[in-house]
């Protein structure tokens, strides 16, 4: 194909149990009969990109060999396989990318839960290697059409905002419902853009950055935000977020997955109020179980996500949720080792980098 003839190289950036980062030059991959072979236009680095590249595993998963890297991607189909029917060349697309056995068989398959497939292949999670390449060979099943008015930027952004819709799902979430967010990272800052759609009111947001607290602002003017103090205990850190919110919350969406700070979002929590942890963090926490009982604080947890791309899809190309703010910087994919140098450094002021490839 033309475009295959002017960029013959399939770039990519890999990572490895030396917990090195490479620009690597792979095959451009064969497609199966189900599977489109997708040009890769926009990949975000997501937190757990940055995770297995300087720390070599989160949780169970573990870096043991080569590993390519990147799950937030959106690009543009140039073949596809015999079997193929929804796509032609030409389509541009959001990719899912986690992909279950699907077979019958497989209980959570079977009953909808696709996320929870013991046999899942999630692309960038080891073994597996990433959607952070020029060329991708992507099932057909698990890759979603966007409109021509979303960029391939937006694209790749649905990815984090599915993360952050399936929370809002998970929680609970009511209208008027009084909410804190601890956290205004990307995942923070995406699920203040879905609580705000979704009619949280009012709406605690916390973070040790007061760049980042200044993005949530933009984002939603009428958010109320906190700037957390280093040496602050978690109990007074949760009178404020109290305070500030005018009352206790019925619910916190934890976005950090630091142990402080789940602490400060139970301590913010009324009876029988959930703190629902979206954050990745330590293996083993500590948690105030005690005052947790006495006050009947229900603790959740979310892994991934099903069945919310379509939503993600529709609420972005309808201009209810404007993922655009939330990219702050932009690299070549042959620049991707900057771009992850930008992305890990707390002092770059980021909020979403993007590797985009035209």
């Amino acid at each position: 194909m033309e475009i295959l003839q002017q960029k013959p190289t399939n770039y990519a950036i890999h990572t490895s149990p030396a917990n090195d980062l490479r620009l690597v030059e792979c095959e451009i991959p064969k497609i199966a009969p189900n599977e489109c072979l997708v040009h890769v236009r926009a990949t975000g680095i997501c937190g757990s990109d940055v995770h297995f590249w300087k720390h070599g595993h989160i949780g169970p998963m573990i870096v043991t060999g080569d590993n390519g890297l990147g799950h937030e991607s959106a690009g543009v189909v140039l073949q596809v396989g015999e079997a193929v029917t929804r796509f032609k060349p030409g389509d541009r697309v959001a990719l899912e990318c986690g992909v279950p056995c699907s077979k019958p068989t497989c209980d959570f398959c079977r009953t909808g839960l696709y996320h929870a497939c013991p046999d899942v292949v999630f692309f960038s999670t080891p073994p597996h290697h990433g959607t952070l390449r020029r060329y991708h060979a992507h099932p057909e099943a698990w890759l979603h059409k966007i409109p021509d008015h979303v960029s391939f930027e937006e694209g790749s952004l649905l990815e984090p905002l599915t993360v952050a819709l399936a929370g809002i799902d998970r929680s609970g979430l009511r209208l008027a419902d009084p909410l804190v967010i601890c956290g205004a990272g990307p995942i923070g800052l995406v699920t203040l853009l879905a609580a705000n759609a979704a009619g949280a009111e009012p709406i605690v947001i916390t973070d040790l950055d007061e760049n980042r607290l200044t993005k949530a602002k933009e984002l939603v003017p009428r958010v109320r935000p906190i700037k957390v103090e280093r040496g602050e205990s978690s109990a007074e850190l949760g009178q404020r977020i109290v305070s500030e919110l005018g009352q206790e919350a019925k619910l916190v969406m934890e976005c950090t997955g630091v142990e402080s700070s789940v602490h400060a979002g139970i301590y913010a929590t009324r009876f029988g109020g959930t703190v629902f942890v979206i954050g990745v963090g330590k293996d083993f926490q500590n948690i105030p179980f005690m005052h947790m009982s006495a006050k009947e604080i229900n603790l959740k947890f979310q892994y991934r996500y099903h069945d919310i791309y379509p939503k993600s899809i529709s609420l972005v190309a309808a201009g209810m949720i404007d993922l655009k703010p939330l990219v702050s910087h932009r690299y070549k994919l042959e620049e991707g080792l900057q771009a992850f140098e930008t992305a890990s450094n707390p002092r770059s002021g980021a909020i979403k980098v993007q590797i985009l490839d035209d």
